[in-house]
């Protein structure tokens, strides 16, 4: 599961780096993934200090600007 998690993850910056900002739910239709893997994906990206999320209900993920 740990290996579906990271390739879902690369997915999700992959996306984010070419779509800018999105919504979490927007990123499970275009993904055509399930969306609790979606989640665990992002959550992954955003412990490790990927992505930030913003809001509440449905979160809007997007890459960290680099510093």
């Amino acid at each position: 599961m740990i290996t579906r998690i990271g390739i879902v993850a690369g997915e999700i910056w992959h996306y984010l780096d070419e779509h800018g900002q999105s919504k979490l739910s927007d990123m499970v239709a275009k993904l055509e993934r399930p969306r609790d893997l979606v989640l665990m994906s992002v959550g992954w990206l955003a412990r490790e200090g990927h992505v930030v999320l913003d809001g509440e209900g449905d979160y809007v993920a997007s890459l960290r600007k680099a510093s």
